[in-house]
């Protein structure tokens, strides 16, 4: 390493926001820019540690303590080279993702981990900045046809190796834009779609070719699918929500998180909305029922459209501020997890499960809510929820959002057409390949895994990319992470 005591001279730079009294006006990125000089300085800190744990956390296998030396050398070339060598989406992954890597850095045994997402995003950022990042023009092409389906992160990874390849690939999206979830699902203020739209451009220099506002399966046959193309792949994600049957769940004013964070989106992109649908928090008392990450998109977006008060509520206990012997390193560890959208403001309740919704003229007015603990006694594997005496209490609300997760992929339309195998979850189920049971279809993503990370969605799209690879070719150059 460039400098071996470096951790022994810095100490750890968190991430630097926007002040609030001036992002929650605005959709704009809370991240406030770092100099490159500053994420230099924090690469230091990534120690010669021998066995990079960091290295194994990452799903896609990214080569962390050596571009992070390289940009402490300030040798940026080589340190984009890396990153992209196992990371399609690096200025996605270096705003989003969780940082798994983070967890297991060697150095979080007994002082604060390197900011291995920050100067992965510093990294991406200085490419593009500085001409680093560019399309690379395929110059012999295979002649094989291969179709994605779905332009989230997993089919936009799965549809650059591809391409790499020299397959001539098309991603097929049902939205007016690629981009998935990335677009639609994921905040302006965490993530700028302009920055979606200068990744797309570069894979449409490439060579791959997007056909937006098409929904196969619906308007666009399986038959004329299959027919045209050798390869299929779907990445449709995970899009048919959790949802919470109680009594008056059908009052108005009641929204699942996605529909609430996709027409908050649209709305930014000015995309033509009927007035009379908009969910809107404006002057509204708001209760989110979820405390995980979709969720605190919720509490920001509601900060956002001038709600008068947010609460967002959780069923399951707070967590630890620190690690417990329940999470030893480098195990992936349960935490408390305080986003940007906690620091603007709002209530968050643990512990609290939402017994009945409460309506006036078939208007919601506010939720019945109980605490409850999860006592775990001898003989038993896991706590079970057990419901506090007498701790019954009601929440005020003109605007309920139902942030609880997703169950599994829409299966009417083209997963009902191809007659593709589910899981016992309902997700496509495929062999170790990734192929479904139906011959030269392919499945990755939350469609095929089930609800996650953005970072695994990459790693599913470059894993299915070497097998769809394999499949057309007998052997495949590709990574198969």
């Amino acid at each position: 390493m460039g400098d071996v005591k470096g951790f022994l001279k810095l100490a750890r730079q968190n991430s630097q926001y926007r002040a609030v009294c001036e992002r929650v006006h605005d959709f704009k990125e809370v991240s406030a820019t770092v100099p490159p000089e500053q994420s230099q300085e924090q690469a230091s800190r990534c120690m010669d540690c021998s066995t990079p744990f960091c290295h194994f956390a990452c799903p896609i296998g990214n080569y962390i303590p050596e571009w992070n030396d390289y940009m402490f050398g300030g040798n940026w070339q080589d340190a984009v080279e890396l990153l992209e060598s196992t990371n399609n989406l690096p200025e996605i992954t270096g705003r989003l993702c969780p940082a798994l890597c983070e967890y297991g850095c060697v150095l979080g045994l007994n002082d604060d981990a390197v900011t291995i997402r920050e100067n992965e995003l510093a990294i991406a950022e200085f490419g593009f900045n500085n001409g680093l990042i560019k399309p690379r023009i395929i110059s012999k092409r295979t002649q094989k046809q291969v179709a994605i389906v779905g332009s989230g992160p997993a089919g936009l990874s799965c549809a650059s190796q591809l391409n790499r390849a020299g397959h001539n690939v098309t991603v097929f999206e049902r939205d007016n834009l690629p981009g998935g979830i990335l677009r639609y699902g994921i905040p302006d203020f965490k993530l700028g779609k302009n920055l979606i739209d200068r990744r797309v451009n570069i894979f449409k220099q490439e060579g791959i070719n997007f056909k937006t506002r098409i929904n196969v399966g619906v308007d666009y046959p399986v038959k004329k699918l299959l027919k045209e193309f050798d390869a299929i792949c779907l990445a449709g994600g995970s899009r048919i929500p959790r949802d919470i049957k109680i009594e008056a769940r059908e009052a108005k004013g009641i929204y699942f998180a996605m529909d609430y964070l996709i027409q908050s989106n649209q709305r930014i992109a000015k995309e033509t909305l009927s007035a009379d649908k908009f969910i809107d928090a404006k002057g509204k008392k708001v209760v989110v029922i979820g405390g995980g990450d979709t969720g605190a998109d919720c509490v920001g977006t509601a900060h956002r459209q001038g709600a008068s008060c947010v609460t967002q509520i959780e069923v399951l206990p707070e967590p630890a501020n620190c690690r417990t012997e329940t999470y030893p390193w480098p195990k992936y560890p349960v935490l408390l997890k305080i986003t940007s959208s906690h620091q603007e403001g709002g209530e968050r309740l643990w512990a609290v499960l939402t017994k009945r919704f409460i309506q006036k003229k078939g208007q919601v007015k506010g939720i019945s809510c109980v605490r409850v603990e999860f006592p775990k006694t001898q003989g038993q594997a896991c706590p079970v929820m057990k419901e506090v005496p007498g701790s019954e209490f009601e929440i005020d609300a003109d605007l309920v959002i139902i942030a609880i997760g997703f169950l599994h992929p829409e299966h009417s339309g083209l997963l009902q057409e191809l007659n593709v195998e589910l899981d016992e979850r309902g997700n496509v189920k495929t062999s170790s390949d990734y192929m479904t049971s139906v011959k030269k279809v392919f499945s990755a993503g939350d469609m095929r895994r089930g609800q996650s990370l953005v970072v695994w969605a990459i790693s599913e799209g470059r894993r299915a990319g070497y097998f769809i690879d394999q499949y057309l070719m007998g052997a495949s150059n590709l990574p198969i992470i």
